[in-house]
């Protein structure tokens, strides 16, 4: 036979087996795409199809494809030479899943890990070098990733070495301990990533004095009690994600944005979103921005007496306010005099990994299941970032919680990202289709809100945006689209870190980096923001500090603070952290 059938019998052999593969990659896919209420990915156009017509279902890029057959070749011809060495590898040791020095004595779980990385390398190199359109590759990618990361020897016990050995060293303890974490964390409905008996609540997180001052069937109003002698007289409201609880905002005094506002001496407003239950399964997205965010903004002016206040939103909190705060202008109305932006999308161009799991089928899907009612659950929601970072989020926790017998280490970030929230299924479905999927947001009255035209160009007040560098949720370059969007004087500063340890970066931690550059290139992006880093300057630290001289410009004087909460209307009706952000989902 020549050369050239070979190659092309084992480009064929290739594509085969590629192709059987992602029909089990399909499974872990799935798993993701049902816990963001999707359907399972229809990879199977891809698969399905005969292998014997002239065009095969998956095709390769053929420079690609030979380079990786190569290089497979020589790994694991050089594997095979090294053979059941006891020597270290440098290609498990720089792994922290088979990091522990068991696996670096054990030949045969060396010899496993390493074939593991060999193949992991391979399969992700012959995702690269699909080809098709940019979304079908990412779908591929994430779909071979999703399992890769669920069949690393690290997640079963008859190939972790580690967890073997403590097995004997702890005469059977740790399995019988793994068991009952096992059974605990099926009772509780999710993967425990921290000690969350550890955490309550208003007792350890989410401890900032203050009072709820308003509430009605989406929201508390909670005002905190001024750390200072006076004040600014322009108020700050923040508006968290919906999907999330506030008190990511306040989880410890020493990491608390909240209490560092009030410290700077901001009268502080924050919207603690109710967790919905079946009685809110009927709302939408005009009645969280008409009767939460703009009802916030109301209460907030009427309490303090403010003419204008200032307002953050971070993530769905952002768009949610960069809606509201359209609506107002349509109607006239200019209560806010700046806004501050924090990882959030108003441009919907660039969103990343998520881009997978939106099509006009799976939005369909979601529409005919909730969206005339229904709730999205929480778990769900949060299961579906969970596996956007597999390995970290997901099989490290399988690993350590069941096989090694475990209890992870008390950590209030993990407590509340297990925290868990429902969503409308009417709001959830306007948001999907009118955002991920047809980006309605930054067409001027292509949509109506509260019986309003969306225009975010008539927004024109100074605006503060933040996006973190490694952010897997709002892509760096999407937190950078909304300087396209918005008229006014604009800042945009990068931090490093993802979403959420981006954000949560105090001062006194002394960590991380912060870049500025006062220049805002205009363009598609992510090459606009790629243009705008070349600029900037790096700082050591906190991004906070940067942002705390920002909004002061905007704060007006100062002014003494108040001696209680609320206003002669708006009597305090309980303490902080009130009852709304107790309610589990």
């Amino acid at each position: 036979m020549s050369s050239d059938a070979n190659w092309a019998q084992a480009t064929q052999h290739m594509q085969e087996t590629f192709s059987a593969g992602l029909q089990q990659a399909m499974g872990a896919l799935g798993t993701a795409g049902r816990a963001a209420g999707f359907p399972p990915m229809d990879l199977s156009r891809l698969t399905q199809a005969p292998l014997s017509q002239a065009q095969p279902p998956i095709r390769f890029d053929p420079a690609k494809l030979q380079e990786l057959q190569q290089r497979y070749i020589e790994d694991a011809s050089a594997l095979w030479n090294q053979g059941l060495q006891a020597s270290a590898d440098a290609s498990i040791t720089s792994d922290r899943r088979f990091s522990a020095e068991a696996w670096k004595v054990n030949p045969v779980s060396k010899f496993s890990a390493s074939a593991y990385l060999l193949n992991a390398r391979a399969l992700m190199g012959l995702a690269e070098a699909v080809e098709g359109d940019a979304k079908t590759r990412a779908r591929v990618r994430f779909a071979v990733e999703q399992w890769t990361a669920a069949s690393a020897p690290s997640n079963f016990l008859t190939l972790n070495a580690e967890a073997q050995q403590k097995a004997i060293s702890s005469k059977g303890e740790s399995i019988a301990q793994g068991l009952a974490n096992l059974l605990h964390d099926m009772k509780q409905g999710h993967v425990s990533m921290t000690d969350e008996s550890i955490f309550e609540v208003g007792k350890n997180v989410a401890t900032t004095e203050g009072a709820v001052v308003f509430e009605n069937e989406f929201f508390q109003l909670l005002e905190y009690k001024p750390l200072t002698s006076k004040v600014y007289e322009k108020p700050l409201l923040l508006v968290p994600p919906c999907i999330n609880k506030f008190y990511i905002l306040d989880l410890q005094p020493d990491n608390s944005l909240i209490r560092y506002a009030t410290a700077q001496g901001h009268r502080t407003f924050v919207v603690s979103w109710r967790n919905p239950d079946e009685s809110m399964a009927g709302k939408t997205w005009d009645d969280y921005i008409e009767h939460a965010a703009i009802k916030a903004i109301e209460v907030v002016q009427e309490i303090t007496g403010a003419r204008t206040i200032n307002a953050l939103g971070f993530c769905v909190g952002g768009t949610i306010l960069g809606t509201a705060l359209s609506v107002l202008a349509a109607r006239g109305e200019k209560p806010v005099a700046s806004a501050t932006l924090l990882t959030s999308f108003l441009d919907f161009t660039d969103t990343g990994i998520l881009d997978i799991f939106i099509d006009e089928e799976s939005v369909k899907y979601r529409e005919t299941e909730m969206g005339q009612g229904g709730l999205l659950k929480g778990q769900e929601l949060a299961s579906t970032f969970s596996f956007l970072r597999p390995n970290d989020l997901v099989w490290n926790y399988v690993a350590g919680n069941y096989l090694k017998g475990e209890k992870p280490p008390p950590f209030d970030l993990l407590y509340w990202n297990s925290d868990s929230t429902n969503l409308p299924g009417p709001f959830y479905t306007w948001y999907l289709r009118n955002t991920y999927l047809e980006n309605n947001l930054i067409k001027p009255g292509k949509t109506l809100v509260c019986g309003e035209k969306v225009d975010l160009s008539k927004v024109d007040i100074p605006v503060y945006i933040y996006g973190s560098r490694e952010d897997h949720i709002v892509p760096i370059g999407g937190a950078y689209a909304s300087t396209q969007h918005l008229p006014g004087k604009k800042r945009f500063v990068m931090g490093a870190s993802g979403h959420i340890a981006g954000v949560i970066n105090p001062p006194s931690k002394n960590k991380r980096s912060y870049w500025t550059n006062d220049k805002l290139p205009q363009g598609k992006f992510p090459p606009a923001q790629a243009d705008w880093l070349k600029g900037a300057t790096e700082h050591p630290g906190s991004w906070w500090t940067d942002w705390s001289d920002w909004l002061k410009g905007h704060a007006g004087r100062q002014i003494a603070a108040p001696k209680g909460y609320g206003s002669r209307n708006y009597k305090a009706i309980e303490a902080a952290p009130g009852r709304y952000v107790k309610v589990k989902a």
